[in-house]
């Protein structure tokens, strides 16, 4: 090691650790911005519906982390990988501004705990505390499952983007202008796969199929006011999930459509008993899985440096 250096480290980064995932120095994410909540807009309720968009992008990030090494090939591991990290992003900016609209949703951490806001939102909260959708949580299947999922998932959230771009908080709209492009890709990634699957062999049908069946039921929940929504809606703050619809299922029709894959069949149910409940911290036992393997190194180190 040379004289002029302490640490290996401080060759690489010439004393500035700031770029390196064991600093403690990371910036704000909304540093600089305005984040004053806008008039006549509940600030609990501004940060609820933060953390059901911020939740839905974490839990999803983190199922698709899961696959890094199980792709079918590298190119698609690392596909894969990008399109979890675009979540995290978004995730850390949606929980950001949660924290910022209304500090009180932070969980309590010890005296002196270098962990920011959005950070103690992710690792600190238990599953009930959670906003996501089943879709987003369920545990991962195969290949064909995870297509499926994406498809579904990333058709819903780019809807809902290219409406809250519009929306009258500055920082969500700022954070969905970014995340169209993004979920776009999404979107575009999981439907080639998609029809690549469907005309492929009697195998990768098969399992598509499978997935389709039981993934399907989940989609309702991303389409499907919620008080929280509907009440941000009127002050042009929200997206109302019902308004995404229509739209959603143009998309997956023509998706099916091209597929040769007939739109699946499902018997008539009342709201009240179609699958789902994230919204309200309802959630099914894999949610709480994902968080004790995601959340593990947090909590036994909560004032740890990284």
């Amino acid at each position: 090691m040379s004289d002029d250096h302490e640490s290996i480290f401080d060759g690489l980064t010439g004393g500035d650790s700031a770029q390196w995932a064991f600093g403690t120095d990371f910036e704000d994410p909304l540093a600089g911005v305005d984040t004053t909540v806008p008039d006549g807009v509940g600030s609990a309720e501004l940060a609820a519906y933060c953390l059901m968009l911020g939740d839905d992008a974490l839990v999803m990030s983190q199922r698709l982390t899961e696959w890094c090494s199980r792709a079918p090939d590298l190119e698609e591991d690392i596909a894969l990988a990008n399109v979890a990290l675009d979540l995290l992003g978004q995730a850390r900016l949606l929980l950001a501004r949660a924290a910022a609209a209304d500090p009180g949703v932070v969980p309590a951490l010890p005296e002196g705990s270098p962990v920011p806001p959005e950070d103690a939102l992710a690792f600190f909260r238990d599953a009930g505390q959670f906003r996501n959708v089943w879709l987003a949580e369920v545990e991962n299947g195969d290949f064909a499952h995870v297509v499926v999922r994406l498809l579904l998932f990333s058709t819903a959230r780019l809807a809902l983007l290219e409406r809250l771009s519009a929306s009258a908080d500055t920082v969500l709209a700022a954070v969905a202008a970014k995340g169209v492009k993004e979920v776009a890709y999404h979107r575009d990634w999981a439907g080639r796969w998609f029809l690549t699957l469907a005309q492929g062999t009697e195998e990768s049908r098969r399992r598509l199929d499978a997935a389709l069946g039981e993934l399907w039921p989940l989609l309702a929940e991303l389409v499907t006011a919620h008080p929280v929504e509907l009440a941000l809606a009127r002050s042009g703050v929200a997206v109302e999930a019902a308004a995404l619809r229509a739209d959603v299922d143009a998309v997956l029709n023509q998706v099916l459509t091209v597929s040769d894959v007939p739109r699946p069949a499902l018997e008539d149910r009342r709201d009240d008993d179609r699958p789902g409940g994230g919204r309200d911290g309802v959630h099914t036992p894999a949610l709480a899985d994902l968080l004790a393997d995601m959340q593990s190194v947090a909590r036994a180190h909560p004032a740890g440096r990284w």
